[in-house]
Formats: C-alpha cells, sequence, structure tokens
C-alpha cells in the first residue's frame, strides 16, 4: 500500500440466499408475529407496580376500665375461676386447678395504665404467659 495516490479498489460480493416458495410468507409472519408480541409488551416495562400501603394503626393510650376488662377477660378465657373482681382497687384474682393468679391494675400520673399478672403457686408454667398473651389479644395488639 502506499500513500501516492494510487487507488485501492475493494470488490464485495453479495450472496443472497434463496428460500423455497412458501417460506417467505411463513417467515414474513413469524417476524410479524414476535414484532407484535414485542410491540404490545413494551409499553408495560414502563407502568411500575406499587403495592397499597400496609393499614396504618393508631394506637390510643389504653383506658383503666378497658384495661381491666380485658385483664379480667383473658383470665377468663384461659378457663380460671374470677373469684375477686374489684376495679376499684385494681385487682382480679382467678383461681384453677389449686393455683391462684393475681391481675393488678393501675392508672399512672401520665394517664398509662400498668397490667401486671402475678402466681405464686402456678402448677402450669406457661398459664401466665398465655394469659398475657390473652390480654395482649383482647387489647388488639
Amino acid at each position: 500500500m502506499s500513500l501516492r495516490g494510487e487507488r485501492q479498489s475493494h470488490t464485495f460480493e453479495v450472496k443472497v440466499i434463496r428460500l423455497k416458495a412458501g417460506a417467505n410468507e411463513r417467515v414474513a409472519s413469524l417476524c410479524l408475529l414476535f414484532l407484535s408480541a414485542f410491540v404490545s409488551l413494551l409499553p408495560l416495562t414502563g407502568c411500575p407496580y406499587y403495592p397499597p400501603p400496609g393499614a396504618t394503626v393508631v394506637m390510643t393510650p389504653a383506658s383503666f376500665d378497658r384495661s381491666f376488662a380485658a385483664a379480667a377477660g383473658a383470665m377468663h378465657d384461659e378457663g380460671l375461676t374470677i373469684t375477686v373482681q374489684d376495679p376499684g382497687s385494681g385487682t382480679v384474682v382467678g383461681g384453677l386447678d389449686g393455683s391462684t393468679v393475681t391481675a393488678s391494675v393501675r392508672q399512672q400520673a401520665d394517664g398509662s395504665v400498668v397490667v401486671q399478672f402475678n402466681s405464686r403457686d402456678v402448677r402450669d408454667p406457661r398459664l401466665l404467659d398465655r394469659i398475657s398473651s390473652r390480654y395482649d389479644r383482647l387489647m388488639g395488639r
């Protein structure tokens, strides 16, 4: 190759592939099918799906009466026989199979309510956990 103004010529050879009769229509219809499927699905790629937001839980402070009723209800639901139910002192006492469970409901100075379940002689070690879980469900927690 020299740079002195000599021209170089390049020749290209083009080969044409001939298909059988009727094959052109099949290839064209397949191309049209794929192209139409692509074009019909293309707009969907720009449409993101946003799931609806979760439910908003608004926590309201528990009232003394509601908490007292839920404590007594939890003890009753777990099979305890309620022997004392005194809202004035905030005490609920119940028994089951010789075990005594006491619920103490107190309202604090800031308006919040504290509920505590106690037992000295509980025979079922999971009983207090079940009562507490039932109380939480009754309170909507």
